[in-house]
Order: C-alpha cells, then sequence, then structure tokens
C-alpha cells in the first residue's frame, strides 16, 4: 500500500488541506491519505488550539464520503509531546512492514526537520514530500545538512515552477520528494479571526465543519483575553 501520512494540528481543518491530499495522492499515484489530527505538537505552544476531540471531530466530518481519505487518533491515543518518528513506528505495526509511506510536509516545517527527534531514523523510515508553501523559497533546501549539494537554479525551478517534481535520492534513506502545489490563500488562523470577528468564511470549510465550529462556539474568544 502506497500510504501518504498528512499530520497538523488541523485547527480547523479546511479547504488547503483537503486539496493538499488529494493533489498529492494524484500527482504521487498513493492508494490512500492518512489523516494524522496531533495531540501536543512539540514544536508548537498555541493558545488558539482547540480541544484534540473537537480537531478529530472536525476532520471526520471533513474526509467523510470520500473513500481515499482515512483518519488516524494514533497521535491523541498517546498522550503527551506527539514525536513522528514514535507515530511512524506505530503506523508501521499496524499496516505492516511493506507499506510504503510518503510523509507529507510543508516546506516551512521541513526546514526544521533537523531539529525533530530521530530525523535519520525517520528518512530511512519514510519518503518524506515537501510541500511547496506561500513565502517560502526550494531553494532555502540547499543548506540543509541531510541533503546532498542541491543546484540552486534546480530548486529556482522549482519555485517558478517549471518543473513539477523534483526527486532527491539519499545514501541512507528512502528519499524526498519537491512537490510544488497550487498556492493556497486559506489559512486556519485567518478562519479562526474571521471566526472571532463574526466575518464570513468565504467557502473556506466545508459546510459540517463550519456548523460544527458555530454549534460548539470553538474559536470565538480572543486567545489573549484573560478572565478575571
Amino acid at each position: 500500500m502506497r500510504l501518504g501520512l498528512l499530520g497538523g494540528s488541523f485547527n480547523p481543518i479546511h479547504f488547503g488541506h483537503l486539496g493538499i491530499a488529494q493533489d498529492a495522492r494524484e500527482k504521487l499515484g498513493l492508494d490512500r491519505v492518512l489523516f494524522i489530527p496531533s495531540g501536543t505538537p512539540p514544536h508548537k505552544q498555541d493558545k488558539e488550539l482547540a480541544p484534540a476531540k473537537d480537531r478529530y471531530e472536525m476532520v471526520r466530518l471533513a474526509i467523510a464520503g470520500t473513500d481515499s481519505f482515512d483518519l488516524s487518533d494514533v497521535e491523541l491515543r498517546r498522550g503527551g509531546k506527539s514525536y513522528s518518528i514514535d507515530t511512524v513506528r506505530e503506523l508501521y505495526q499496524h499496516y505492516g512492514s511493506s507499506a510504503d509511506l510518503y510523509f507529507l510536509i510543508g516546506l516551512d516545517a521541513f526546514l526544521d526537520f533537523p531539529t525533530w527527534r530521530e530525523p535519520d531514523a525517520l528518512l530511512r523510515a519514510c519518503r518524506f514530500v515537501v510541500i511547496s508553501r506561500p513565502g517560502q523559497s526550494y531553494r532555502s533546501l540547499a543548506g540543509l545538512p541531510m541533503l546532498p549539494p542541491l543546484a540552486s537554479d534546480v530548486l529556482a525551478r522549482l519555485d517558478s515552477r517549471e518543473v513539477d517534481r523534483l526527486d532527491i535520492p539519499l545514501p541512507s534513506g528512502l528519499g524526498v520528494i519537491c512537490l510544488p502545489l497550487p498556492p493556497c490563500p486559506i489559512s486556519a488562523s485567518d478562519i479562526r479571526r474571521r471566526i472571532r470577528d463574526g466575518e464570513p468564511l468565504a467557502n473556506w470549510l466545508p459546510p459540517p465543519v463550519e456548523s460544527y465550529i458555530l454549534h460548539h462556539r470553538l474559536y470565538q474568544e480572543d486567545p489573549d483575553h484573560t478572565h478575571i
């Protein structure tokens, strides 16, 4: 099975996340994409983070009816800080050692990859698919220590979308795939701000997710507001 892994806080999940999953599935020939809501992300301390059970339920609502999308609570069940290496090892236990895992990650997050727990083991365990992000340049990969030397002109062609994929082999890993996708104007932080300000969401969310947020009154309080 060729399985894409799409982790994140999904705070909340929106059409941008769904578009990335669908585009990556089609371009990489994946059988399924597994959405993995994070429990307590080790690199993110967010006062606006909705409860894990709500973020999980919003993802469930968003992907309902899409046969090629699945949902995992592996990080929510673990408790404490969630490390990707633990998640990947648990997924191999579930799907078997023959599973072919593709770790979908934004370019901005991948630049921090050397600081992750056991990065070398992660690179041996799954392929990393580095997705373009607004305001980020693939040319910034040139100095990343775990990658081989990369020609700046090749990376520039990714940024300009002259090429739609770059496969980077690794001597001691399964490889890295750079996958520039159409830019997404939607951000979860903008959605949260719009909800607080009572602004329309302009079709940024699947309707069941928007209904869930409004029904449970999520994101409606300023995170910097303190009660006396």
